[in-house]
């Protein structure tokens, strides 16, 4: 993925929803945002900035001059969120929070935003979308991945052949995915399981279709590494037809993830190169 220049955009918010109960729904307007760059990727994601209690920060919102003046417990927080949605015409952004009670970061200060109320990010970055020659599509990923998913799925080619499995924690977190393509979605209820543990036994189970495939896994770390060496190793799919990579990992905080985020990609790669070479195939 490739980052926007740190630029900071702000925004207000229009209007918000609750499209199931663990998901709060941000749709932001503004001047700021005409001429946003989003619209090439499905999985465009911008890094939200959340506030420091009690922390005054300058109007207009400058994070070089926070970050020069104020000390560091002061700076806002930042966090990644895929776009689910850009409507240029109207200028609305929609960004979808997963809100869990009191938990984390994120969802308390979603839950708490009224219409008019300011909202600053980073970006947005983006690397993928469903590729219009593909034979078919394989999309995979828990409630982080969700939003990505949905906007790829909107993206499909009209009839265009999709295997899709969400995990999410259960039936009322189900939602609505419109799609011209012909998708196959099976909706996982984690319920006491891990998180991905019924995702790889989904995509270890499926019989996949012939022809090229391009596939997008995204979500928790470790069900991911599985699947990413279930698809590259097993499989034989070339890099270049897979989107893969852990959005956040279980035991980690958001800025443990992102310090460690390299050295675990790093060791993941070694380990996929050393099975594809005993393996004794080509590397795809």
């Amino acid at each position: 993925m490739t980052d926007r220049p740190k630029k900071v955009t702000s925004a207000h918010v229009v209007r918000t929803e609750r499209p199931t109960p663990h998901v709060i729904r941000l749709v932001l307007g503004g001047d700021g945002l005409v001429g946003l760059p989003v619209g090439e990727y499905t999985d465009h994601y911008v890094k939200l900035l959340f506030p420091q209690p009690g922390a005054v920060y300058p109007t207009p919102f400058d994070l070089d001059a926070i970050r020069r003046d104020l000390p560091r417990d002061q700076w806002p927080q930042l966090r990644a969120y895929t776009v689910r949605a850009w409507d240029p015409v109207v200028t609305e952004l929609t960004i979808d929070v997963v809100h869990h009670g009191d938990e984390g970061v994120a969802g308390p200060w979603a839950a708490a935003l009224r219409p008019g109320d300011p909202v600053h990010f980073l970006g947005p970055g983006g690397a993928y979308a469903p590729s219009p020659t593909a034979d078919w599509h394989l999309l995979v990923g828990d409630e982080s991945a969700l939003p990505a998913i949905a906007a790829s799925l909107e993206r499909l080619p009209i009839d265009a052949p999709a295997r899709v499995f969400v995990e999410i924690d259960g039936p009322a977190e189900e939602q609505p995915l419109p799609s011209p393509g012909a998708v196959e979605l099976v909706w996982l209820h984690r319920g006491d399981r891990p998180v991905g543990e019924a995702l790889v036994e989904a995509v270890r189970g499926l019989e996949f279709p012939p022809g090229a495939v391009h596939a997008f896994v995204h979500g928790e770390a470790t069900f991911v590494k599985e699947l990413r060496r279930l698809l590259r190793v097993e499989r034989g799919l070339p890099r270049e037809l897979l989107s893969i990579s852990g959005y956040w990992r279980r035991g980690f905080t958001d800025e443990g993830w992102r310090a460690s985020k390299p050295d675990w990609n790093r060791r993941v790669e070694v380990e996929e190169a050393a099975a594809i070479d005993a393996s004794g195939v080509p590397a795809p």
